[in-house]
Formats: C-alpha cells, structure tokens, sequence
C-alpha cells in the first residue's frame, strides 16, 4: 500500500461525489422555477439508491472475477465481502478506497440521465429506475470497460472490453457519458414530449445556478480523470492538464458556434461547453497529450452546440441536452482517440492513427462505442416501457402543468408569501409545512 496513492484516491472519490450536487446545480437551474426541487431531488436520491446496491451487490457485479464471457463478475465481495485485510489491495490501493472511488462513478451515471426527462417524471417511479437500471446496466457495462485482468485479484478475469476488444476509456466515456446519453434518448422517447414543447418557451429559471454547476462539475471533474490514473504521480498530472485544456477550447468551440449561429455568445452556452469539453476528454485524457487534448475539446464544443438542436429536427424531447452533451461527446472523445492517442503519454495505451498506430485502434473505439450505447438503450427502453405501463413513470398532465415540486414533493423552492395569508400562491407546501408546526407546537405544550 502506498500511502500517497491512498490520499489522492480518497480525495478523487470526494471531488467525485460533489459532482453530483454539482449536477443537480447545473440541471436545476435549467428547468423552469417549478420542477426545481424535484430535479435536485432526482440526483440526491441517486447517492441514497447507488450507494446502497454498490455495497451490496454492484462492487461485486462490476469488479468480481468474470462469470463467463468477459460480460459480469461474480459473487467475491457481495455485502462488502473480502474488502479488508493486507492481501485486499488494487494496485497500491486498499480495495476499499477503490471500491468508493468506483462507487461514485456509477453515482453520477444515474443522475446524469435523469436531465433528458426533465419536468415530467414521477418521484418514486425515477428511484425505482435508477435502482434496476444500475443492476442491468451500470454494473455489467462497468464490468465490460474497467475491469481489467488482475485488478482485484491475482487471477481474476476482467471484462471483454477491457482485455479481449482492447479499447482505451481512461475515465469513463463509453461506461459513463455514452451510457448515460444512451438511456436518456431511450427514457425521453418512452415518456414522451413535455406539455407544450416544442411551442412553448421552457427557458431556464436560474442562470447563475446552471454557472455554479458547471464550475462544480469542473472542479470534481479532476477526481474524476485525474483520480483514475489510480497514483499520485506523472500520468494523474497529465490527465488533470489534459482535462482543463480540453475544457477550456471546449467553451471557445461552443461559444465560437453560438456567436455565428445567434449573434450572441451566452452565460448558458458557456457553461455547457465546460462540460462538453469535460465530457470528451473523459476516455482520453490518460492517453493524448495537451495539443490533442485541445483538439478534442475545440471539436467537442463546436458539435455539442450544433448537435443540441437535434432533438428539434427529430422531434424527441430531451430537456436538459443529455443526448447532445453526453452521448455526441462521448462518442466524440472516445472515436478521437483512434485517432490521437500516444503511448509516449501512457505506455498502458496504444498509438492513434495521427501517431502512426493505422485504424485498428479507431476500429476497436466505434465497437466498443456502439455496443455499450446499443446495450443502455435497448435495456432502458424496454425498462423505462415496463416501468410505465405498470405503475406509471410520467407524472400526470395536471402535475406537469401546476409543477413537478407541488405535486410530487408537496413544496416549492421559492416562497414568497406568508403561510397564514391563505392566498392563492399558497399550496400545498404550506398546508404541510402549518400541519408540522402545529403538531411541534403542541408536542412543547
């Protein structure tokens, strides 16, 4: 074990989970005024739900020796099992520290989806999702990607992604951002359009909310690359440089499109070319070197701006752009690095064909890019289907127009009359919130 390793994984697993916040930040600001709660709420409960079935069963699915196929792992750590002691080690890691650092990637996968069904989704039928989506899909396609020959034991055998196709994802852009962007086009096509879109204005409440996120994110982003290179020593370092260049260009792409396209360059389209940028770097940022790390993020914000216009021509509503962002980025870092990966920055990876290293490499990034996003949105589809034809995964019309927060959570994030003024800009919120001083006021009689 070394102890340097330790501390700068423990800190990536924290940057991390403040990512999800960050998230919630970024896409509540987005929705209008009254879907602001539940949006927070649809990321906060995915650290409750994940975290949960991590520990139970999803350590154990994702990085267990492989029952066959290079497609699950097996039982070795279900319920927190075989985590402790001087053999339990990944690298230079105790498997515990691994184990959260891992934890909170499948975290954030979750919540990222949820901003592609914005404003329209029941509570509890979104916690339910959540719940089965990471057991068919997070954990095997974690399994797939990140688990390599020998990473939590001698002789275990990881995922076919990782050692039979040998595709190249550093942190995550086809188990993550494809993932999730897979699955929210399929949850948006399965619930369908939001009352009055695409007539409608459905401008984002909370600018400055949507610019908080996006920093958040960028801040825990460094967890998330830097801290996957596993060591605090030259390879994190690139990946941190890689990661804030490629952001950088990133937002110059976005605005640069946005300046042409609209006149004006805007608060909201620079903070989602951050996480374009954030987004694309994601698979490559252990394996290109700061010139290609700046390319990556100029074409990945120059697309993601183009692409988010999309969902207009063909009609699917995703609300908070997870298919633009998530998925045209992730198949934008994940295809570039076919073309500029160099094993002079990591000698774990391959060499691009800018680098002299022919298709074979851009080849094995487009398999491995189309079957995880075939696999997520096959399986959300007919998970998001089921879910609504049996205990109703849209919320209903009525709901959608008086507002998310009112009829899903019986509160509103914004207050601004008095309880007792019996007005009409009193609901429900306030009816629960008088029930509750009254029954403490009582109790103190």
């Amino acid at each position: 074990m070394n102890a340097g390793d330790t501390a700068w994984v423990l800190v990536s697993a924290a940057l991390v989970m403040l990512m999800t916040p960050g998230l919630a930040f970024f896409y509540g600001g987005m929705v209008r005024a009254k879907s602001v709660l539940n949006m927070l709420m649809m990321s906060f409960i995915a650290l409750a739900v994940v975290s949960v079935l991590w520990v139970l069963y999803g350590y154990s699915l994702a990085f267990g020796n492989d029952v066959g196929g290079g497609l699950l792992g097996g039982g070795d750590f279900l319920g927190g099992a075989n985590l402790l002691g001087e053999t339990a080690l990944v690298g230079t890691l105790p498997m515990t520290v691994f184990m959260v650092f891992q934890m909170m990637f499948a975290i954030i996968t979750a919540a990222l989806i949820s901003g592609a069904i914005a404003d329209r989704a029941k509570f509890w039928a979104w916690t339910l999702f959540i719940a089965v989506w990471v057991t068919i899909v997070y954990f095997p396609v974690a399994h797939w990607v990140f688990n390599f020959d020998g990473t939590t034991g001698t002789d275990f055998v990881g995922g076919w992604i990782a050692n039979k196709l040998g595709a190249l994802d550093f942190a995550g852009g086809t188990a993550v951002h494809i993932n999730a962007g897979a699955a929210g086009l399929a949850l948006a096509l399965v619930l369908g359009k939001r009352k009055g879109w695409p007539r409608e204005s459905m401008r984002p409440h909370n600018l400055p909310f949507v610019l908080l996120g996006a920093g958040l994110l960028w801040f825990g982003w460094y967890g998330f690359n830097a801290g996957s290179a596993v060591t605090a020593g030259e390879l994190a370092g690139v990946a941190f440089l890689t990661t804030t260049v490629a952001t950088g260009a990133a937002v110059l792409g976005w605005l640069v499109v946005e300046q042409f396209r609209d006149g004006k360059p805007t608060t909201l389209g620079a903070a989602s070319g951050a996480i374009a940028g954030l987004v694309a770097i994601t698979p490559a940022a252990g394996f290109v070197n700061p010139i290609g790390a700046l390319v990556i993020g100029v074409v990945a914000g120059a697309l993601c701006a183009l692409a988010v216009s999309i969902k207009y021509k063909l009609g699917f509503d995703d609300s908070l752009d997870v298919v633009g962002v998530h998925l045209v980025g992730g198949l934008v870092g994940t295809l570039m690095i076919g073309l500029l990966a160099t094993d002079s920055v990591n000698s774990a990876g391959s060499n691009g064909l800018f680098y002299g290293g022919g298709l074979g490499l851009l080849g094995k990034q487009a398999l491995a890019a189309v079957v995880v996003m075939a696999y997520s949105f096959v399986l959300t589809y007919v998970l998001g289907f089921i879910i609504n034809k049996t205990i109703g995964f849209r919320a209903s019309e009525e709901a959608e127009v008086t507002g998310i927060d009112e009829s899903e959570h019986a509160e509103s994030a914004y207050e601004f009359s008095s309880l007792r003024s019996g007005g009409a800009g009193v609901g429900k919120a306030a009816d629960v919130l008088t029930k509750r001083v009254a029954a403490n006021s009582g109790k103190e009689g």
